[in-house]
């Protein structure tokens, strides 16, 4: 039975709330951080989270929009608001946000060191290679999904340390296949430890299954391959 919360993250601009959920036992687990598409911290994201802790990971989605709170979330039919809301998220002060998120999570004793991940959607991609890049020292597998702009983080992915598992939807109309070829190629002569899978069918957003794009046989595929990878870098 996963046990699931709202916890508040005291950070440097206020306090960030969070859904938490862990797996039954004391712990310490392996964890994985879920970062959120553009539309805010909706139930399909929660529900990822509680998905992890369901395969024996403590997860924490943190609301990255607690600045715009309290309307910071909005429907999938109201991309130019997303839009907004999405541009309102800075990197560094993100970055400082993901400190506070990991520092949380090191102090409730739940998580087992050495052992933290990162994965996210749409904005949450882009953020979440954002992370393996400036915390490298805390991030020990990333796992981006459909990340648009990742390829303008590849001079900072020198910094990279973690393997790295990059899903990318060949029909999505956000993210040119040359940025995805970008992506392969950056990362290839940077020497980095990743893989890119590439679902030919599949659309912008294929893993959600609250969306028109959702993919049921992409999102099996991707879930699978991401426990492994997930089970392979952090021993869940």
């Amino acid at each position: 039975m996963v046990q699931q919360q709202t916890v508040e993250i005291k950070t440097r601009d206020g306090v960030m709330p969070a859904h938490w959920s862990l797996p039954e036992g004391d712990g310490p687990f392996p964890a994985v951080i879920v970062l959120i598409e553009a539309f805010g911290l909706v139930p399909h994201i929660k529900d990822v989270a509680d998905r992890l802790a369901a395969e024996g990971y403590a997860a924490l989605a943190p609301d990255v929009y607690y600045r715009s709170l309290p309307d910071n979330k909005v429907s999938y039919d109201e991309l130019p608001k997303a839009i907004e809301l999405m541009q309102a998220v800075k990197d560094d002060a993100f970055i400082e946000d993901m400190q506070s998120a990991i520092d949380f999570m090191e102090q409730t004793g739940k998580v087992k060191a050495g052992s933290l991940g990162v994965t996210g959607f749409c904005m949450g991609g882009r953020l979440s290679f954002l992370c393996a890049c400036e915390l490298p020292d805390k991030i020990a597998a990333a796992a981006p999904f459909y990340g648009g702009g990742i390829a303008n983080h590849l001079e900072q992915a020198a910094n990279i340390k973690c393997p790295m598992l990059l899903f990318f939807a060949d029909q999505d109309g956000f993210i040119p296949l040359d940025q995805v070829e970008a992506v392969d190629a950056g990362l290839k002569d940077l020497g980095k430890d990743y893989e890119i899978k590439r679902y030919a069918d599949a659309d912008h957003g294929f893993f959600c299954n609250n969306r028109a794009s959702y993919n049921e046989a992409a999102a099996t595929d991707a879930w699978d391959r991401l426990k492994s990878f997930l089970a392979s870098n952090l021993g869940g």
